[in-house]
């Protein structure tokens, strides 16, 4: 049996897999994180300023993608224009 298979599981002849982050393939590099630091501001003061979760900043500064209107936001949030886009999304 598969290492993987725990005891209890043996019996009843179910096999249990270790399960991993799913990757995201269409990963987005941004400058959110640097920036948000930059002006010494916590992700939960700047997922206030935007209007959104502590989850999507999280989210966000690790290369998921989001939202153009979070986009927007996130880039109003840090004090920054619409037009300054490529300083914080690559």
């Amino acid at each position: 049996m598969p290492p993987s298979m725990s005891s209890d599981r043996k019996s009843l002849g179910v096999a249990v897999e270790t399960l991993s982050q799913p990757k995201v393939n269409d990963e987005a590099h941004n400058n959110v994180q640097h920036l948000r630091e930059e002006r010494l501001m916590s992700k939960a003061e700047l997922a206030r300023r935007a209007g959104v979760s502590v989850l999507t900043i999280d989210r966000v500064e690790r290369g998921q993608n989001c939202r153009l209107d979070t986009k927007r936001k996130i880039i109003l949030a840090l004090g920054l224009k619409v037009q300054d886009k490529d300083k914080v999304f690559d």
